[in-house]
């Protein structure tokens, strides 16, 4: 009895932290969207000037908050992903940009994947609505040559992949395929936009 007794109470103590540690991690999402919202709002995003010399602005957390905020705009469709890459090798060069965009990057696109897994079209059809919606989740939905199409659309650069990060995660596509594609598609083209950035400047 005793033995069974610890185990609930180990079990609710852990089901317990769970809640905790998931209200902390909603609360630290929402402050971080607050911070992306007034920076939105005060024209930091506006261009590539304003969007480096904000960046520049967190110091030696800089790097870190450039990776958030790519993984940001993947979730948050209307943030602009291209001047992260220019402003990443800008500042960091080449390689130090690459880095920080292609993490953040991806993690923006393997949590957009899960929350639509997770939450369905009824999230979805709200982020995209209209025919948008539609058209695109049809499509996935029903298409052959969808994997093919999402990989060459992480391959090649100006795809809606924000759009298709989500539209995946409402088709029967396994979360490990989609991550694969995901890890295997996207360094080229973020590669070829630092290496141009560095070119040019």
């Amino acid at each position: 009895m005793d033995t069974v007794y610890r185990s609930q109470t180990i079990e609710r103590q852990f089901d317990r932290n769970k809640k905790l540690m998931t209200i902390g991690l909603g609360a630290l999402c929402l402050a971080f969207v607050a911070i992306l919202g007034k920076a939105y709002l005060d024209g930091q995003f506006d261009s590539v000037d304003t969007f480096q010399k904000y960046v520049a602005g967190f110091g030696l957390a800089a790097p870190l908050f450039l990776v958030a905020v790519q993984a940001a705009q993947v979730i948050l469709p209307v943030l602009p992903g291209l001047f992260g890459c220019v402003v990443g090798a800008m500042m960091f060069g080449c390689w130090g940009g690459f880095w920080c965009n292609y993490i953040g990057i991806c993690a923006g696109s393997i949590i957009a994947f899960l929350l639509a897994r997770k939450y369905g079209s009824g999230l979805v059809s709200r982020l995209f609505p209209g025919e948008k919606y539609e058209k695109w989740a049809n499509w996935a939905a029903g298409s052959r040559f969808y994997t093919v199409v999402l990989f060459l659309g992480m391959v090649l650069p100006l795809f809606p992949d924000d759009y298709f990060c989500y539209f995946t995660g409402l088709t029967k596509m396994s979360t490990r395929k989609f991550v694969a594609i995901i890890l295997l598609g996207k360094p080229w083209c973020i590669l070829a936009y630092c290496l141009m950035t560095t070119a040019v400047a």
